[in-house]
Formats: structure tokens, C-alpha cells, sequence
């Protein structure tokens, strides 16, 4: 079981990852609309794992990542967006991410990615 963060500007993802970890056993810790917010809750609540949309107001999930990963070089984020393009996939790892999925959810494959980088 992870203690998870979940950030996604649409409330509608949101619930739906909530829901699909939860029945998993994971502990969702708390939820983000942006990367700004993303940033702030990660510092206080120092989940063990972070999905992170790409797309958002304020800051994007990617910009997100950076700071995140500054602040702690170990941190684990897995990437979701609806946009699978190769380009942003490549831009997602190579800012640190540790996966990337794809909207809508496949709830096999956001499981399988979760255990997969926290082993």
C-alpha cells in the first residue's frame, strides 16, 4: 500500500484515480488541481508517490515535476495525460518522471505502472 498524491485539474480524473487506488489498497493523501498546489502538497505530505497531469492552470505537471524533484531528488511521479504523443512522453522521463500513462484509464495499466516503481 503507497500513501499517493493526486493531481489532475479535472475534478472528474481526480475521483477516478481516487477511486481505482483506493480499491487497490492504496492511500490517496491528497489532491491537487495544479502544480502549484502539486508542489506545496507534495512538501507537506511527503506521499510516497505522485500522478501527475501534464496539462494545468498555473503550473504544468511537468514544471511541477522539476520543482518536485529538486526539492527531492528521490521522489517518484508517474505522468498522465491524455496527449501519448512520443515527444511528451520523452519530455515526461526525461524531467524525471518514472512512468507515464495515458487517459482515459486503463486501471490494469495505472496499477501495474504504480507497482512497478515503487519496487
Amino acid at each position: 500500500m503507497a500513501r499517493i498524491l493526486v493531481v489532475d485539474d479535472a475534478k472528474f480524473m481526480r475521483m477516478t484515480l481516487t477511486n481505482m487506488l483506493e480499491k487497490a489498497n492504496h492511500d490517496v493523501v491528497g489532491e491537487a488541481e495544479n502544480g502549484s498546489e502539486a508542489v506545496k502538497l507534495y512538501e507537506e505530505l511527503k506521499p510516497d508517490l505522485v500522478t501527475m497531469d501534464v496539462t494545468m492552470p498555473e503550473m504544468s505537471g511537468l514544471e511541477a515535476v522539476r520543482k518536485i524533484k529538486q526539492g527531492d531528488p528521490e521522489a517518484i511521479i508517474i505522468m498522465c495525460s491524455a496527449m501519448g504523443q512520443q515527444k511528451m512522453v520523452v519530455e515526461a522521463i526525461e524531467t524525471g518522471a518514472k512512468d507515464f500513462v495515458v487517459k482515459p484509464f486503463d486501471e490494469g495499466r495505472v496499477l501495474d505502472a504504480i507497482n512497478r516503481v515503487l519496487k
